[in-house]
């Protein structure tokens, strides 16, 4: 008995201390605190690794796999991707390719874009085996259901999530693949999933004929579908419920709307085909961004007042209450509040 008069008095003091304390914060001539300089802006949303890229191969025209091997690694499932931190600091996502199973390497592939933002560019000229790369995740918004039967429709590069699911599936459940690509040499792993599937997959080169490819799909069916934002409107406008895997920001479409900026007493106009980012970072330069597609979590932010048109591919129901990713994220109402 003792012991717990001795627990319980402590506790109560550091109650009052608490209480206290709280008094002597909220009759400060501080408080509130005061708007910041530069508002403290995003955090990373996962733990870090350091893995080495034990093997680089060209698997395709303009397509190259990295092998990341490393110890005790996170498991994952099929549908997965990760968070690459280049050797410039940019931040790009690619989808697991490998084995599950295999707790020792991470595997993915990466499609040289030409004119696109910089990160497949340094991907295929700067990494190389035998260095480091930093890496965030693996997280899964393309998780593989359970259902009587799969329709999956794959263009180019988007092979790469559908690979791990392919190889997943269950023993006698029925599935079929529609693969397109520009042509059969710029096609990762055409010759794995065509053995893999036999006449289940159907292979075109060229734009395909959906209607055709996709006739009598159950409606029991699971349809999953990455690649190009052509298709996956073209795949999602004849099965709306699809799952998709989107790997570019969606900041087109919606109107212009304003932007207060409440602990830094700015007010900022948001242009139809532009991004909330980019509107703050004219006005607030060091305002923490990275992957700029709504997959790492470096730009959330809270907001106060409006209604927001989330566009992410990473906030749970929980954190889309008050907060949103404004790389990507826009506006439903006139005008959105931020504490920033």
């Amino acid at each position: 008995m003792p012991k717990l008069r001795t627990v319980a008095v402590v506790a109560g003091a550091a109650l009052l201390a608490r209480r206290a304390m709280r008094r002597r914060i909220q009759a400060s001539p501080l408080w509130p605190m005061p708007a910041l300089e530069e508002p403290v802006s995003g955090r990373p949303r996962s733990r870090a690794l350091r893995l080495l890229v034990a093997a680089r191969e060209e698997v395709a025209e303009g397509v190259v796999r990295l092998r990341l091997e490393g110890r005790d690694l996170p498991r994952w499932e099929p549908g997965a991707h990760l968070d690459l931190v280049l050797p410039s600091g940019l931040v790009r996502q690619y989808s697991l390719c490998g084995d599950p199973a295999d707790g020792s390497a991470y595997t993915v592939a990466a499609r040289l874009v030409p004119d696109g933002r910089g990160g497949s560019r340094e991907v295929h000229e700067q990494v190389r085996e035998g260095m480091e790369l930093e890496v965030r995740g693996p997280r899964n918004r393309f998780a593989l259901v359970e259902a009587a039967s799969y329709v999956f429709v794959a263009g180019g590069i988007g092979i790469t999530p559908v690979l791990p699911m392919l190889r997943a599936l269950p023993d006698g459940v029925e599935w079929r693949l529609l693969y397109c690509g520009r042509d059969r040499a710029s096609m990762p792993f055409v010759a794995e999933v065509e053995k893999l599937g036999g006449d289940r997959v159907t292979v075109v080169a060229g734009v395909p004929d959906l209607d055709s490819a996709l006739a009598g799909v159950p409606e029991d069916a699971a349809v999953y579908c990455c690649g190009p934002e052509g298709l996956m409107a073209a795949v999602e406008e004849r099965f709306p419920k699809v799952h998709l895997e989107r790997f570019t920001p969606r900041v087109s479409g919606g109107d212009a709307f304003e932007v207060e900026l409440r602990r830094s007493g700015r007010t900022l106009s948001v242009p139809a085909g532009s991004t909330v980012l980019a509107a703050v970072r004219a006005e607030l330069p060091n305002t923490a961004y990275s992957c700029e597609q709504g997959f790492c979590g470096t730009c959330q932010q809270r907001v106060l007042e409006g209604e927001v048109d989330h566009r992410d591919e990473l906030l749970t129901d929980a954190e889309r209450a008050d907060s949103m990713l404004i790389c990507v994220s826009r506006a439903r109402s006139e005008r959105l509040v931020l504490d920033m």
